[in-house]
């Protein structure tokens, strides 16, 4: 059976139930639009919340499709971003959390769309097949990265109260790391082919925009190096020197005392 086969039973299977009465509540009139959508929202909130995503999907999107001006489409729209981001399509997620704030610009859970959002965009971990070849993410394209740490700068420049922001902020230092090992990425590939100007640039610019990341200590190296290869001896040890005097004021990686 097809996986579009299979959802438009689910949809005619989940319109049927709600019409019919969907928990045997013999005094609600079924025939009421809006009771029929309550019970349809109950229903596909029950299985999302029982890790039926697919089902749970239908179920809004049908509901949001019969009923769009109901409460409960709205509602709806809520569960359906989490839905899809849990059932993994965060293309949706982002589109369902975007169509939210665009038709409901002061609602009071914007802050929950931006959220999830930035959660759909936020990079996974390795899988087995990545641990096992050893694949270094740090070379992949960053825009994903980049895209769910805006998202969730935007969440805390807009809604600083919000019950997200501690979890956002802390996702937002795990990105920032990453955006700054993947310039190291590209100034080490720079460094490689001989391209040392390059390489120095691309360090300096960790420097001035990467701050407190693990990634200092790395671009100090990869410029000293390049400086060497220069045949600029001055340089070179002044930069070995920044390195070392960080290392004895502070361990922790990230502190520069002056940049070269």
């Amino acid at each position: 059976m097809t996986q579009s086969l299979f959802r438009l039973l689910l949809i005619v299977t989940l319109v049927a139930t709600a019409g019919c009465g969907l928990f045997r509540d013999k005094d609600a009139d079924v025939r009421d639009p809006s009771e029929t959508a309550a019970r349809l929202f109950e229903r596909s909130n029950y299985l999302v919340e029982s890790g039926s995503y697919t089902a749970g999907i239908a179920g809004f999107e049908t509901l949001i499709a019969i009923y769009p001006f109901s409460e409960q489409a709205r509602q709806a729209q809520l569960t359906l971003m989490y839905a899809y981001w849990r059932d993994g399509q965060p293309e949706m997620a982002v589109i369902s959390a975007d169509n939210f704030m665009l038709e409901n610009p002061t609602h009071p859970r914007v802050d929950y769309a931006l959220y999830i959002k930035g959660l759909a965009r936020f990079p996974k971990d390795r899988g087995p097949l990545e641990r096992l070849f050893r694949v270094n993410l740090n070379k992949r394209p960053p825009g994903e990265i980049l895209s769910s740490f805006n998202t969730f700068a935007q969440l805390l420049q807009q809604h600083p109260n919000s019950a997200y922001v501690d979890d956002a902020r802390q996702r937002m230092i795990y990105l920032r790391n990453r955006l700054a090992a993947h310039e190291v990425t590209v100034a080490n590939f720079y460094l490689e082919r001989d391209a040392h100007v390059a390489a120095i640039n691309r360090a300096r610019y960790i420097l001035e925009n990467y701050q407190e990341t693990p990634s200092i200590v790395p671009a100090l190296r990869i410029m000293a190096k390049a400086y060497e290869n220069l045949d600029m001896p001055e340089l070179a040890e002044d930069t070995r020197r920044i390195i070392a005097a960080n290392a004895a004021e502070d361990r922790r990686p990230g502190k520069v005392a002056q940049r070269p």
